[in-house]
């Protein structure tokens, strides 16, 4: 399938890739029919989908049955006059109701907008005023249906649509309205390789959250994703942790994972456990599995010798930097090296440690061949290696697919980071004498102090070596001399719980001074249960930021 659409697929190293990695886009793509379908022709048993709960329910859905359930999908939204250039919300969770209802969308031409369960009523009058969204589609409990319900007065909703198990009154039934449709009938031109076929609302800084569009050619750009990061084939089976509402289900649970024929494991829960994913990992037998750095520091706080983790054959990590330390825990334990990628969700996977790389731990990897990328100054030129800088991608040689349309409705704010054909990520990294490239931090999230530029990630990663350090989150508060100092927000092992006090306190400073620069120290520190954190799993240092704790 894969050979379809890319010049070749085997490179020895990354000067190959970069030279001779192309990927053609044909004419009016769309991954419901060029993907999907194509697979249940030619291989209509071949397993898609592997999905389970933590209730013990197992289903698995091979590429005909996706096919035909994604078009009653279709049907069923046609039967409600929903087609081309509508938007539809998937409020679905890890439910499979959501690949089915995604991919008819696909297929009619008409716009997904995934979505997080955790959405107020509030939150749900912004994105359906902004977006003009025609329906919803989503899971059937009472908290979820109650904050759309509450919303309704506001929002211009036509139709809001349940996969149960509620049904609530004024609802319509989505798996009755699928089996009650008549046979779906392709549209005759359902979409252009340039009309959006998704929206992700993504908060950034500042405002509201920002309308990040895609088009029908988006899917093509995760071959790189899958297939080159996530180094998936045909017999791979793999699991990505992330709710579908999040960009990265579409990194990792969908479009790059069946170009490559591998099949995608859901594990469809209510509540995170480690103990539960590597369960899975052991009983299924994952031959592939991804998920941000999070999720790794809770899975090495368990006992891994009590887990069967011999199938795991390749791991990656995204969502945040990774700390060498976890990195080195989880190699020791699984003999598994975690690659480590980097992208937004106006991206792909722009730059990534690949297969044929040896990986340098807590390095994001080299530039993917898809992106013209560079590091920028402050001053504008391209930063020397070892030199900090802005990444940026240049867009006048070749536009990368996958890369994303614009901010929708707003082109003001495009233009504020994407103009005169270079797109602005405000992500700071620096390159080393190798090629590999580390990341810094966001720009308003690195720190100033007595001229001192201080990246995040760097002393996070000097405080997670401490043995009573299990997760941490580093920003700036503001200092009348220093302009600002270094704050440290800690989560404590358990056992180093009530020595809390000022002795730990100075014993986890004086550590971080041993491991960098003594100027990175973190001169306020505070113990606190838990971390502000995005549904993704990213810390939300803007929060902790906002409400800083002060300098005795």
């Amino acid at each position: 399938m894969v050979e379809k659409y890319i010049s070749q697929q085997k490179f020895k190293d990354s000067a190959d890739f970069k030279a001779n990695f192309h990927i053609t886009v044909p004419e009016n793509f769309n991954f419901a029919y060029d993907v999907v379908d194509e697979w249940a022709a030619i291989q209509p048993d071949k397993k898609a989908l592997c999905w389970t709960n933590d209730q013990d329910e197992h289903i698995d859905f091979t590429f005909s049955d996706v096919k035909r359930k994604s078009e009653e999908a279709a049907a069923y939204f046609q039967s409600l006059g929903i087609g081309k250039g509508d938007k539809v919300m998937l409020i679905l969770k890890r439910r499979y109701w959501y690949w089915f209802a995604l991919l008819g969308l696909h297929r009619i031409g008409a716009i997904g907008i995934p979505a997080t369960h955790l959405l107020t009523s509030k939150d749900i009058v912004y994105r359906c005023q902004a977006a003009d969204i025609k329906a919803v589609v989503t899971v059937g409990e009472s908290a979820v249906c109650r904050n759309i319900d509450e919303a309704l007065p506001e929002t211009g909703l036509q139709y809001r649509i349940s996969v149960g198990p509620e049904i609530p009154e004024g609802w319509l039934d989505f798996a009755k309205g699928m089996a009650e449709a008549k046979p779906f009938v392709k549209p005759e031109h359902p979409s252009d390789n340039n009309d959006i076929m998704l929206l992700y609302f993504t908060s950034g800084t500042t405002g509201e959250p920002k309308m990040v569009a895609h088009n029908y050619a988006y899917p093509l750009g995760h071959i790189i994703t899958a297939g080159y990061w996530q180094n998936l084939n045909e017999n791979s089976l793999h699991l990505t942790v992330a709710d579908t509402g999040w960009a990265k289900a579409a990194w990792g649970k969908l479009y790059g994972q069946w170009i490559m024929g591998a099949c995608v494991f859901v594990y469809d829960h209510e509540k995170f456990r480690a103990a539960d994913i590597l369960q899975q990992i052991q009983n299924h037998h994952i031959t592939s599995f991804c998920a941000p750095p999070t999720i790794y520091r809770f899975m090495i706080l368990e006992d891994l010798s009590k887990y069967d983790l011999s199938s795991l054959q390749y791991c990656e990590v995204a969502g945040e930097p990774l700390n060498p330390s976890v990195f080195q825990t989880f190699y020791e334990a699984t003999g598994v090296k975690l690659m480590e990628g980097f992208g937004q969700t106006e991206t792909t996977i722009t730059i990534a440690n690949f297969p044929w790389m040896e990986p340098k731990p807590g390095s994001m990897g080299v530039p993917s061949p898809a992106y013209d990328m560079d590091l920028l100054t402050a001053d504008g030129r391209s930063a020397e290696d070892g030199e900090q800088g802005e990444i940026i991608f240049r867009t006048d040689r070749k536009i990368p697919v996958g890369l994303f349309m614009g901010y929708y409705r707003d082109p003001e704010l495009t233009e504020s980071v994407y103009c005169d054909n270079v797109y602005h990520t405000g992500d700071i990294a620096w390159r080393d004498e190798d090629g590999y490239y580390w990341f810094v931090g966001r720009n308003d999230d690195v720190i100033k102090s007595s001229g001192y530029r201080i990246g995040p990630f760097e002393v996070e990663s000097a405080l997670m070596t401490h043995p009573a350090v299990v997760e941490c989150a580093i920003t700036g508060v503001p200092d009348v001399v220093r302009g600002q100092v270094v704050k440290a927000t800690i989560i404590l092992a358990q056992e180093y719980v009530a020595k809390a006090g000022a002795d730990l306190i100075k014993d986890i400073q004086e550590h971080v001074k041993r491991i960098t620069a003594p100027y990175k120290y973190p001169r306020i520190i505070e113990f606190v249960k838990e971390l502000p954190k995005t549904i993704s799993g990213k810390i939300r240092r803007r929060q902790i930021r906002e409400t800083p704790k002060k300098p005795k």
